[in-house]
């Protein structure tokens, strides 16, 4: 049970206070992402993904960097402009456009926020409440978010879904039509928890159409640079820091970087959170990004994953970064 959400004020929402903050100079963050290049492209722990042919044939060697402030300010590193498909990093963005065109409340109340304790691809989850809510970040509640998107069939929400997500990019986002075969192929327990929630009445419209849609935004290319222009945005608020253009509300931005942080790590959240102190998301063609509220986002592109499917060097980059440029949401010091 939660409490519906009330909107603030025009009053309110022009006099409150938020949390804000600025990153180091620009020498001090172009040698910190240089010195966590360095530092972590030795790293070769972790194996490539095998749930597509695609994935499973990435270079494990490749490893690219990308950090984009609020401001616009950006400095990149290695393979950062490299291309490699959004896969499960879509996730929070999907969320973000879906609860701009419906209400954060009509999502919340079809998919729910709360960690499930679960693989992402947990049938289990799904099953063990009679709504079939999970959270938009692992694969059931991220199906029914999709489901969401309005629009006259496939074609036109499609259309919704893919310019949406190239205006948190920048850009227009290509398709990888190799994964996407491979996808649709092979995608059989994405259909399954389609079937499911749909017998509970927590996805909209057709099951399969919504396997589609979702499978169809995970095969998107995106490069680090982009992961990390795409989190400024939800770091500014919903504006693009470059193109000046907004891209959601700020309630949805807020929204969004919430259900990052419960769960877009997985079943590992906790330890992202204890150890990074920012939301973040991963995917399993090696994309991290994440995002310090009110300063920037973080992109990584490595492929080679742990157990659960996170990016090692990604994660790695992610810890010594929030601690060196003080992107750490969580962190303190005494103010005397």
């Amino acid at each position: 049970m939660y409490l519906p959400s009330h909107p603030l004020t025009e009053h309110e929402q022009s006099h409150r206070f938020v949390s804000t903050g600025t990153m180091p100079d620009r020498a001090t963050v172009t040698a910190l992402v240089r010195q966590a290049y360095e530092k972590f492209a030795g790293v070769d722990e972790g194996t490539l993904s095998q749930v597509y042919p695609a994935l499973a044939q990435a270079d494990p060697s490749a490893f690219g960097i990308f950090l984009a402030g609020v401001d616009g300010a950006v400095q990149g590193v290695g393979a950062s402009d490299a291309r490699f498909t959004l896969m499960s990093v879509t996730k929070p963005f999907v969320f973000a456009l879906a609860c701009d065109a419906l209400g954060i409340d009509a999502i919340r109340r079809l998919v729910g926020v709360n960690a499930t304790g679960l693989p992402f691809n947990s049938a289990q989850a799904v099953e063990r409440t009679s709504d079939g809510r999970t959270n938009p970040m692992v694969n059931a509640g991220a199906i029914a978010t999709t489901s969401a998107i309005p629009g006259e069939g496939v074609d036109e929400r499609w259309a919704a879904l893919h310019e949406g997500l190239s205006r948190f990019a920048g850009r227009p986002l290509g398709m990888d039509e190799a994964t996407l075969a491979s996808a649709r192929a092979t995608n059989f327990q994405n259909r399954a928890l389609a079937m499911l929630l749909s017998g509970a009445e927590a996805l909209v419209g057709d099951p399969l159409d919504a396997v589609d849609l979702y499978t169809r935004q995970c095969c998107l290319e995106v490069s680090a640079q982009d992961l990390a222009i795409m989190g400024a945005t939800l770091a500014d608020g919903g504006v693009h820091p470059i193109t000046g253009q907004r891209v959601v509300s700020e309630v949805v931005a807020r929204a969004s970087l919430a259900v990052m942080s419960i769960a877009g790590m997985y079943e590992s959240s906790g330890d992202w959170l204890l150890d990074v102190g920012v939301p973040g998301k991963s995917g399993i063609s090696g994309g991290v990004v994440a995002i310090s509220p009110g300063k920037g986002a973080l992109g990584v592109f490595s492929p080679l994953l742990d157990n659960e499917g996170n990016s090692v060097r990604g994660q790695l980059v992610a810890q010594f970064l929030a601690r060196e440029l003080g992107l750490d949401v969580l962190g303190s010091a005494p103010a005397h």
